[in-house]
């Protein structure tokens, strides 16, 4: 069963987080054979506030 985490800062619509679900999981089946009923994509959003390059936030 494969497990994917998409890590990403937050502001996507629940539209693109659908549709980033269903392309991932056909990619992850496409090249691994899967089943795409056995794959597990996890989204993981990020604030901008908890994310920082080259020494600052993305806030700030």
């Amino acid at each position: 069963m494969p497990y994917v985490t998409v890590k990403m800062l937050e502001g996507r619509s629940d539209e693109q987080k659908k549709a980033l679900v269903e392309k991932v999981t056909a990619a992850v089946s496409e090249t691994t054979g899967a089943p795409e009923e056995k794959i597990v994509v996890f989204i993981e959003e990020m604030t901008k506030a908890n994310y920082g390059i080259g020494g600052k936030r993305l806030v700030d």
